[in-house]
């Protein structure tokens, strides 16, 4: 536990390389869950143009949340 701790205090070991993945999935979540609220209303008020936008908040929504993730990481990725 106290060797832990060092590396913690001492920047030796990074949290956000493995929080990545917990935020990555919440992000997909969302944006999945934005684009089928989005469609449904789309749907139900006869909008083409929301039914069209909930369909790329669906698709695209994801690989953005990906992009986003892989360039926070790349400020934590060093060379050995």
């Amino acid at each position: 536990m106290n060797e832990w701790w060092e590396d913690f205090v001492q920047f030796r070991k990074f949290i956000t390389p493995r929080v990545m993945p917990v935020v990555f999935w919440i992000g997909v979540g969302i944006a999945v869950i934005t684009g089928i609220i989005s469609v449904v209303e789309g749907v139900l008020l006869g909008s083409a143009r929301l039914v069209f936008l909930g369909l790329v908040s669906l698709f695209l929504g994801p690989l953005f949340v990906r992009i986003l993730c892989e360039l926070v990481l790349t400020f934590f990725r060093h060379k050995e």
